[in-house]
């Protein structure tokens, strides 16, 4: 008999998560099903959206997320003892599947990258960067992006594939070390937005003819004094707004709307999962082969140990971690 962990929400957020939002239970699985397999986790991921999404889990529900498991007991064909898989099992260190919407380890991945990667930059927070930056702004080489949070999962991945597609991309992030990493990674302008003077003036000696994306990840009063430097016909993918996700009290106003019309902006929201089927399958080979060429850098922030989920989720709600923060169970 299987003992499955899982983390579980005890009770519902309010302003920054603590440890007493969560409690560690422990169940007994039952006896495999023909056609069912036994998932054992590897790597788990914790992300910024897990803060919102929260909300919609009653209190005692496991609590939300992918993870790289491994087959350890199987009753189904497809899927022999020792497969790879990438599944949304949540805060468990076990779980039992039908297999119909794990997804493998791709076949061509090499052996010198780490599965943890799955769940990073060439698993979601990668196509989240790779369809907001190509298809939600439409960056074209020549063009300023400006991405905030840059060192981030999301937004160090945005910079890196502006810069290939002939950009010249402005980052923000909030300590030394991160802009030190931006630096590295090939980011024409960074800065630290905890220790400018002005966030205005700075954006504007960064890009004094103003800005055509604006991937945000931010969102708040940064995201209002960004749009009043955008291009005309700018473009603004709205990924995230962190910056906000803690509030307990009234959220600051939006943008001035006439900035937005008469430069003629556009602003769009949206979720990784929009994008399916072959156009999500090129999206991941292209990643895949940008990361195995050196073409795409990544730092990956581990935790170690199960028992230290939820401190790891806080700390990335911190902006501890450089780049994609993942708990190895």
């Amino acid at each position: 008999m299987v003992r499955a962990k899982s983390w579980t929400l005890k009770k519902h957020f309010e302003g920054n998560p603590t440890s007493s939002n969560f409690e560690l239970k422990t169940v007994e699985l039952p006896p495999l099903k023909n056609g069912e397999v036994l998932l054992e986790a590897l790597f788990l991921t914790v992300d910024p959206y897990m803060r919102v999404v929260a909300k919609n889990l009653k209190e005692g529900d496991t609590m939300m997320g992918q993870q790289v498991a491994r087959v350890v007991e199987s009753k189904n064909s497809a899927l022999p003892t020792g497969t790879i898989v990438l599944a949304a099992a949540g805060w468990t260190t076990h779980s039992i599947s039908d297999g119909k919407e794990l997804e493998k380890r791709p076949a061509e991945w090499p052996d010198t990258l780490p599965l943890s990667l799955m769940l990073g930059t060439v698993g979601m927070t990668g196509l989240t960067a790779y369809f907001g930056l190509l298809d939600i702004c439409g960056a074209k080489s020549g063009e300023t992006v400006l991405v905030n949070a840059a060192a981030g999962a999301v937004g160090s991945v945005v910079g890196q594939i502006a810069k290939l597609k002939g950009c010249k991309v402005v980052g923000v992030a909030g300590s030394d070390e991160k802009i030190a990493y931006l630096k590295k990674l090939g980011f024409d302008v960074v800065f630290n937005y905890k220790t400018v003077e002005s966030l205005e003036e700075t954006l504007k000696k960064a890009s004094p003819d103003g800005y055509d994306c604006y991937f945000d990840n931010v969102g708040g009063e940064f995201s209002n004094t960004v749009i009043a430097q955008m291009k005309k016909f700018g473009r603004i993918a709205i990924c995230g707004a962190i910056s906000t996700y803690n509030r307990t009290h009234q959220l600051p106003p939006g943008p001035p709307p006439e900035i937005i019309i008469y430069q003629q902006l556009r602003m769009e929201g949206f979720i990784v999962s929009r994008w399916q089927g072959e156009v999500r399958q090129k999206a991941l080979k292209d990643l895949l082969k940008w990361v195995s060429e050196g073409k795409i850098q990544y730092n990956e922030y581990i935790v170690e140990g199960f028992e230290n989920m939820p401190a790891a989720f806080m700390g990335m709600l911190k902006g501890d971690n450089l780049g994609k923060t993942i708990v190895k169970a």
